[in-house]
């Protein structure tokens, strides 16, 4: 996988090596400045007229860039006031040359600033910041916050850790976050997401080598990224060669996470699903199902020693029980490409090394934070611990949640950002395991195609709209997967 383009995503550190390259290909770093600062200017012109501005900055580079900001708002006529956090002789760099150019006064940060109902530049702390606001910075977050002042952020609003998105204290919340050259994890994990507001990323002039060098290996989950791998039937195609997919059921009691999978893991493109369910419960999931075959977990072994069934679900109302362990080493002893969800990932919950050392690269485990507690020891941000996980189990992991966290083995990661919250709802996470089937059965590889499906679950949603339930997704996917190919 390529850096993904504006898709790919850098961390702090990464941020600080991809301006040092620029400096060492020739690219000054006031120059860098100036373009931050006109981006921002260029952001607020382009949403709003000329109206009251307080442009709050810091005494590092994100300073310097709202002293840009301001000195290009101010020469365009509109009314500016900036105020500075700090003794203006402890600024360094280029922000000292940024501040000369500035031929206003500058008035010390306070809450004064906010007075008239400005709009607000929040220039204090770019992704860098690993502490919690405190002080006057965090008198004005809280004081804009709840005046409801329009702001707009730059590089990250205040408070937030680039990295992880975590808000220790207050934060800024940002109507626009002006960023530069890549977005920062920040602004996708939650609850940095819910601050930044629009993301808006402008090119400053940071070569497209320096960037090149860096080897990202952390995007924003979009099409982009797999969409190429992503390939409905050709015209020679039949069902046998788009995949065969098995999942495997519960009792009759619990018949309907095994269902909702299978109708999706058929709707994302399989060309045969059989769900294998105890005897007893075969006319439950009879009545029920109809393009979906059903057949006896008795018979379960021979479907293995079939080449044709190349993938298989287990989990979602299996139950909790020595059986299910069994089943889902023997699917993976016998080489199928298996997607690991619920009542399985429990099971293995006292004994998680022999899970681990019978997985594959072509594994996908689906926990939710709880299962994810009971297989993984990791601490960290959800970022660190999907990534920890994956690299530990030897297979592709969605950390599942609102901001989903899909990592494969070799480093790779991508962060999810368009599922909307009515996919809280009794069911859902089924249906995902079933799309991420569906994608596997007809070979997408394990990485993409669980971020495929992370991204079709999230769309599905999105386009149904309030009101939502588990069936609804896996019947709003056609047309989901129709605007991809158009």
């Amino acid at each position: 996988m390529s850096d993904g383009g504006a898709l790919a995503l850098l961390s702090v550190a990464e941020m600080y090596a991809a301006d040092a390259a620029a400096a060492r290909a020739g690219v000054p770093g006031l120059t860098l400045m100036e373009n931050a600062g006109r981006a921002v200017a260029d952001a607020i012109v382009r949403r709003w007229g000329p109206r009251p501005v307080s442009v709050l900055c810091g005494p590092g580079n994100n300073g310097g860039d709202g002293f840009v900001a301001a000195r290009l708002l101010a020469d365009a006529g509109w009314p500016v006031r900036l105020g500075l956090l700090g003794d203006r002789a402890r600024l360094k760099d280029d922000a000292v040359a940024m501040a000369d150019r500035w031929e206003h006064p500058v008035e010390p940060l306070s809450l004064s600033l906010l007075e008239g109902e400005p709009l607000v530049v929040d220039a204090l702390f770019g992704a860098g910041l690993a502490r919690p606001l405190e002080g006057v910075a965090l008198a004005l977050a809280e004081a804009s916050a709840e005046r409801d002042l329009p702001c707009v952020a730059v590089d990250i609003p205040s408070g937030i850790h680039g990295d992880t998105g975590d808000v220790p204290g207050g934060a800024f919340r940002a109507a626009v976050t002006v960023t530069f050259c890549r977005r920062k994890y920040g602004h996708l994990l939650l609850p940095g997401r819910e601050h930044a507001g629009e993301v808006v990323v402008a090119d400053i002039g940071i070569p497209a080598v320096a960037i090149d060098a860096l080897a990202l290996r952390v995007h924003e989950n979009a099409p982009a990224l797999w969409q190429a791998l992503l390939q409905g039937p050709a015209s020679a195609d039949h069902k046998y060669s788009r995949g065969h997919a098995l999942v495997v059921g519960g009792d009759g009691a619990h018949s309907g996470a095994a269902r909702l999978a299978a109708r999706a893991a058929l709707r994302a493109g399989a060309g045969l699903v059989t769900v294998h369910a105890p005897e007893a419960a075969l006319p439950v999931y009879a009545s029920q199902l109809t393009a979906v075959m059903v057949a006896s977990t008795a018979d379960l072994e021979t479907a293995l020693a079939d080449e044709r069934r190349n993938a298989l679900l287990i989990g979602p109302g299996c139950g909790v029980s020595p059986a299910t362990s069994t089943q889902a080493l023997r699917a993976l002893g016998a080489g199928k490409r298996c997607v690991l969800d619920a009542d399985v990932l429990t099971a293995f919950r006292d004994e998680p090394a022999t899970l681990f050392d019978a997985l594959t690269p072509d594994s996908v485990l689906t926990p939710h934070e709880g299962e994810y507690r009971r297989l993984f020891a990791h601490e960290g941000d959800r970022l660190a611990r999907a990534r920890a996980a994956a690299e530990e189990c030897g297979a592709v992991v969605v950390l599942k949640g609102a901001d989903s966290v899909i990592a494969a083995p070799d480093g790779r990661a991508a962060i999810n950002a368009n599922a909307p919250p009515t996919l809280a709802t009794a069911g859902s996470g089924d249906v995902l395991a079933g799309l991420i089937l569906g994608l596997l059965a007809q070979g997408m590889p394990a990485f993409e195609a669980a971020a495929a499906g992370v991204w079709l679950h999230g769309a599905a949603a999105a386009a149904f709209g309030p009101g939502l339930i588990a069936e609804d997704l896996a019947e709003t996917l056609p047309s989901v997967l129709r605007a991809l190919a158009e």
